[in-house]
């Protein structure tokens, strides 16, 4: 009787899961009329999210189409809408509008996350970021614009609200790409607003200050200890009162789980993951395996949980996969793990920043580190080609994202 593994997203976790469940299935000499894997996706592409604070966002997507070929993974297109676990159904909204009811044996959970908007006057009407694709692409098109604009303050100003990793990459970007349309000469004013005292707040303070000093050194002014209050047509007006007029204001601060979690019997953390153990089940729900940014899960004996970060929804993606394949096949699972952890700044045109550890110190900077950043963000995190042996040797789980 066939089996069907489902996989809900094309994320990184999603596409890993797929690849490593489809590995396993291959290494056991089972076929795809015994084990179905079905991967759930608006699009049968993986955006290259790490990258969307780049320009030209709209090249940064790479299709899976011919890779789930390739492993013999069926992709349905739409989006998920219901999930009943008792029933081990998912309802799917196709493209087109049509429905259709999908029953499953195993189902993965890789459904990302999203920015978290907060309910500040203006944000959702004059607020952009760069956290989905299209936003991205509103983003860069709105910045060509700008170039039909009479020059002023207003015009050359960006704001960033949120200091950590990726407000750091937008800003410190930013520069370049406003003189790349604006024009050389053009007074670029960068201001990044940051609630806590210090900028990068989570990477502590070994990398501090060569990212303060990028900060100067590109121009780029920060405005500590203080948030956003209100964004309206003029600028952003900041919680001590102080109003900066800016026609482009870049929210880049706290992230959430995507809502679908919510549908899955689990107790969500306060970022709305489901928990999972070292298998990557979810708790108390048979037959449901949550991965990536959508699980809460640790990856040590020692109290470190994975983030919210390419590096462990790569990883955990593989360890999901194999795992609810493992299960369906009758064989061992593999519990996850993930110990090493580094971090790759992009701090634009003054290089990047290289750490490794929890601690986050300091092993690469500058040119030799942006040479780095430069490899993980155009071959490391691309899917792999889309030759079958190929593919699958890339998604053993105790080798993906093996830093």
């Amino acid at each position: 009787m066939r089996q069907r593994l489902l996989i809900i997203g094309a994320g990184f976790a999603g596409m890993y899961a797929a690849l490593s469940a489809a590995r396993l299935r291959d290494a056991g000499g089972v076929t795809s009329d015994e084990l179905e894997i079905a991967l759930v996706a608006p699009e049968p592409r993986l955006v290259i999210r790490p990258r969307l604070y780049e320009p030209n966002p709209e090249t940064l997507t790479a299709p899976l189409d011919d890779v789930f070929r390739a492993i013999d993974v069926i992709y349905l297109q739409g989006n998920v809408e219901t999930i009943d676990t008792a029933a081990r159904t998912a309802e799917i909204l196709g493209a087109g509008g049509a429905r259709s009811t999908v029953t499953y044996d195993r189902l993965v959970v890789a459904t990302g996350s999203r920015l978290f908007r907060p309910d500040i006057p203006g944000l959702a009407e004059h607020g952009f970021s760069v956290d989905q694709y299209d936003q991205a692409v509103a983003l860069d098109q709105h910045l060509h614009r700008l170039a039909d604009r009479p020059a002023s303050a207003t015009r050359n100003t960006v704001v960033v609200a949120g200091g950590g990793f990726t407000g750091i990459e937008v800003a410190t970007e930013m520069p370049e790409r406003l003189r790349a349309i604006l024009g050389k000469d053009a007074a670029i004013r960068v201001v990044i607003v940051e609630r806590n005292g210090t900028v990068a707040p989570e990477m502590g303070p070994d990398p501090r200050p060569i990212i303060e000093a990028a900060l100067r050194d590109l121009g780029v002014e920060t405005r500590l200890g203080v948030g956003v209050a209100a964004l309206d047509e003029s600028g952003v007006t900041l919680s001590d009162g102080e109003h900066i007029e800016s026609a482009t204001v870049i929210w880049a601060a706290g992230m959430r789980a995507a809502p679908l979690t919510a549908q899955i019997p689990a107790e969500l953390d306060r970022l709305g993951r489901l928990p999972v153990d070292r298998e990557l089940r979810v708790h108390g729900v048979p037959g449901v395996f949550a991965t990536g940014d959508a699980a809460k899960a640790a990856c040590d004996d020692i109290g470190h949980d994975a983030l919210m970060s390419c590096q462990h929804a790569t990883r955990m993606g593989a360890f999901a996969g194999n795992n609810a394949a493992a299960e369906l096949l009758d064989v061992p699972t593999a519990p996850y793990h993930q110990e090493a952890y580094v971090t790759c700044l992009d701090l634009g045109a003054a290089g990047a920043v290289f750490t490794r550890g929890w601690d986050c110190m300091v092993e690469m900077v500058g040119e030799t580190a942006k040479k780095t950043k430069q490899e993980i963000n155009t071959v490391w995190i691309y899917p792999p080609k889309a030759e079958r042996e190929i593919a699958l040797a890339s998604a053993d789980p105790e080798r993906v994202t093996d830093l």
